[in-house]
C-alpha cells in the first residue's frame, strides 16, 4: 500500500478492536506517540465484569488512592442451576473476595486519563489494517486503513490516505479474535509450532439496567448454568449489582454449538423472563446493550518482531470467567506502565515493571528476541493460574452433567492438580450440525419490558458506521451464502449475529439472498468464528466506527 508518510516509534501496541497505540521512550532520538482506534477510550469495551485487581496491583498500587472507578467490592456470592421455573442454589465454586463489580470501559477510560499523564499521548480515530514486514519476513509495524473511501471505493473529499506506523517492536493486543493476530497466528503458523490446540470462543451478551432501589443490593453476585440453553450446550449467565441502582446481566454462550437455529440473542431474552429475575427487572430501565465474543481457549505465543499478548493470546481463566487480570499481566497495560527514562535507563512504576516492558527494553536495548517475555511469563502466577484452568471448558464437551462432574472434580478433589489435560472437540465453526438434524426454534416475542427486539437493542448499543465506506464484513465466496448457508444450515448467520448484520431476504425471483447490514455491527466477531464454511471474514471499519459502550 502507498501511504502519505511513515512515522518511526520504539514500541507499536495494537490495542483492542485493532485500536493503534503506539508508547513513547522520552528521548530525542525517538519519535512522538500516537494511538487508539475508537473517538473515546473504552467505547469499544464490554465485560461482565467481576475485576481481580492482582495486576492492577502491581502496575499501579496507589490506584485505590487515585479515585480509580473501582468501588462496590463483592459483598455476596451465589451460584444457581437453572430449569424453566426453578433455581437451585448449589456450592459455588467462585472465590471473590477482594474482587469488585465494576465497567470495564470505565475504567480503561480511566487507566487512559493515567497513560496520558505518564507522558503517552492519545490520538483516537486510527484503525490498524495490515501487519507490516522486512525483507526477511519481521514485523516492523503495523499500516492504518485509509480513510474517506466511498461505499464503491472511490475517494471522498474527506479521503486521507493511511499511514504505515513502524516500531522496533510491535505487540498485538487486540482482544478476541483480533483480525491482526489473526493473520500473524496464520501467516507463521503459530498454533502449529507451540503444538497449541484451535481456539474456542463464546459469545456474551449483556446488558446494564437501572432498577428500583428496593431491589439493589451492591455487590451482590450471581452465576447461574443450565436453563435456557439445553444439556448439550455450554453456556453460563451472570447478574451482578454495580452502584448507582445499575445490574449488569447477561449470558455466555459457547460458540462450539450444534444446532443451527439456536439463537443466542433470543436465549438471551428468554433468561429474562426466569421466575427468580425477572422480577429483579420489572420496573427497571435498560442503559446500554451490547456484546462480544470470549477465547476459552488458551494460547500463546511470540512472532519475530513482537508478540501477541492478553485476550488475542486466549488469556482468559474459563473457571473464572475472568479475564482482565490475565490480559492485563502480560503487558497490554505493563509497556504503558512506563514513567519516563534517564539516558538508557527505563524506570517502571510497579516493582516487577510488567513483562512486557521488561522485555521490551531487551529488545530495544541489547538486541535480543522477545523470548525473555516468554520466560518470564512461564514463570509468572498467571502461567500457574492458568495451567490450573485449562481442563475447566473441554469438561463440558460431554454435556452439561458430565462437565459439571468433571469440573468438580477437578476443583473439589483435585485441587486443579491434575496430571491430564483435555481436549477441545471440534473447532466452533464445524460443530455447527446441517439443519435436517434439527427441528427450527421457535421464540417468544418480545414484551418491551423485560425482552425487546434487535434494533431497539441496537438503538441502547450507540453502534454507529458511516453508510458510505467500504463494507468491513467481506464475503471470501459471494456465492457460499445462498449455495451452502441456506439451504444446509438454515442460514445460521442471521442468527449467531447479536446485531441483525445479516438477513436472508428475497431477490428479484424470490430465491433467498443474503444482505449484509454492516452498520448495524457491534464488532463481536462471532461471524468471523461461526460461519460454518469460514466465508466471512471480518475487517477493520473506518477509524471511530462501531459501539459506544460508557457503562458496560
Amino acid at each position: 500500500m502507498c501511504r502519505a508518510k511513515d512515522v518511526d516509534f520504539s514500541v507499536c501496541v495494537v490495542e483492542k478492536g485493532a485500536e493503534v497505540g503506539l508508547l513513547q521512550k522520552v528521548d530525542n532520538n525517538i519519535g512522538p506517540p500516537i494511538s487508539w482506534f475508537h473517538v473515546i477510550l473504552g467505547a469499544h469495551i464490554i465485560s461482565g465484569n467481576v475485576f481481580e485487581p492482582r495486576a492492577l496491583d502491581e502496575l499501579l498500587p496507589e490506584w485505590k488512592q487515585e479515585q480509580a472507578p473501582i468501588n462496590v467490592p463483592v459483598s455476596s456470592d451465589k451460584f444457581w442451576f437453572l430449569t424453566k421455573d426453578r433455581a437451585f442454589s448449589l456450592p459455588s465454586p467462585f472465590d471473590n473476595k477482594g474482587n469488585y463489580i465494576i465497567s470495564l470501559s470505565q475504567l480503561v477510560r480511566w487507566l487512559g486519563g493515567k497513560a496520558e499523564q505518564l507522558g503517552v499521548e492519545i490520538y483516537p480515530g486510527f484503525a490498524a489494517s495490515e501487519m507490516l514486514y522486512d525483507a526477511n519476513h519481521n514485523v516492523i509495524g503495523i499500516g492504518t486503513n485509509d480513510m474517506g473511501l466511498a461505499k464503491d471505493g472511490s475517494k471522498k473529499e474527506t479521503f486521507q490516505r493511511g499511514v504505515e506506523l513502524r516500531g522496533r517492536v510491535t505487540l498485538l493486543a487486540e482482544g478476541c479474535r483480533g483480525s491482526l493476530s489473526e493473520k500473524v497466528l496464520r501467516d507463521y503458523n503459530l498454533r502449529e509450532k507451540a503444538q497449541a490446540q484451535h481456539q474456542t470462543y463464546a459469545l456474551g451478551i449483556k446488558e446494564v439496567w437501572e432498577i428500583d432501589e428496593g431491589k439493589h443490593k451492591p455487590g451482590t453476585v450471581l452465576h447461574a448454568l443450565g436453563w435456557p440453553l439445553d444439556h448439550k450446550t455450554y453456556g453460563v449467565s451472570f447478574l451482578y449489582h454495580m452502584n448507582d441502582r445499575q445490574v449488569s446481566i447477561g449470558l455466555v454462550v459457547a460458540l462450539n454449538y450444534h444446532n443451527p437455529f439456536l439463537n443466542p440473542y433470543e436465549e438471551f431474552q428468554k433468561l429474562k423472563h426466569h421466575p427468580a429475575i425477572k422480577p429483579l427487572l420489572e420496573g427497571g430501565t435498560v442503559l446500554q446493550y451490547g456484546a462480544r465474543t470470549l477465547n476459552e481457549g488458551g494460547f500463546q505465543k511470540f512472532f519475530l518482531g513482537g508478540a501477541i499478548i492478553g485476550c488475542s493470546a486466549g488469556f482468559l481463566n474459563v473457571p473464572k470467567i475472568k479475564g482482565t487480570h490475565t490480559a492485563m499481566k502480560p503487558g497490554s497495560f505493563g509497556v504503558a506502565s512506563i514513567l519516563t527514562s534517564l539516558g538508557d535507563l527505563w524506570i517502571f512504576e510497579s516493582k516487577e515493571g510488567m513483562l512486557a516492558a521488561e522485555a521490551v527494553f531487551d529488545v530495544l536495548h541489547e538486541g535480543s528476541s522477545m523470548e525473555k517475555y516468554w520466560d518470564g511469563l512461564r514463570n509468572s502466577w498467571i502461567w500457574e493460574e492458568l495451567h490450573k484452568a485449562r481442563n475447566n471448558r473441554p469438561a463440558f464437551e460431554y454435556g452439561l452433567v458430565p462437565g459439571l462432574a468433571l469440573s468438580a472434580l477437578e476443583h473439589y478433589v483435585l485441587k486443579r492438580r491434575s496430571p491430564l489435560t483435555l481436549k477441545h472437540g471440534k473447532p466452533d465453526h464445524e460443530a455447527t450440525d446441517v439443519a435436517r438434524l434439527h427441528s427450527p426454534t421457535q421464540y417468544p416475542k418480545p414484551d418491551g419490558i423485560v425482552s425487546f427486539d434487535v434494533p431497539t437493542s441496537l438503538y441502547r448499543s450507540n453502534t454507529n458506521h458511516d453508510h458510505d465506506q467500504p463494507a468491513h464484513l467481506c464475503l471470501r465466496d459471494p456465492q457460499v451464502p445462498e449455495r451452502v448457508n441456506f439451504p444446509d444450515y438454515a442460514g445460521p448467520e442471521s442468527r449467531y449475529c447479536p446485531a441483525r448484520v445479516y438477513e436472508y431476504v428475497p431477490d428479484e425471483n424470490g430465491e433467498p439472498r443474503l444482505q449484509i447490514n454492516a452498520q448495524n455491527c457491534l464488532h463481536c466477531k462471532a461471524c468471523d468464528i461461526k460461519d460454518p464454511k469460514q466465508n466471512i471474514e471480518w475487517t477493520v471499519p473506518e477509524g471511530g466506527g462501531g459501539p459506544g459502550y460508557s457503562v458496560m
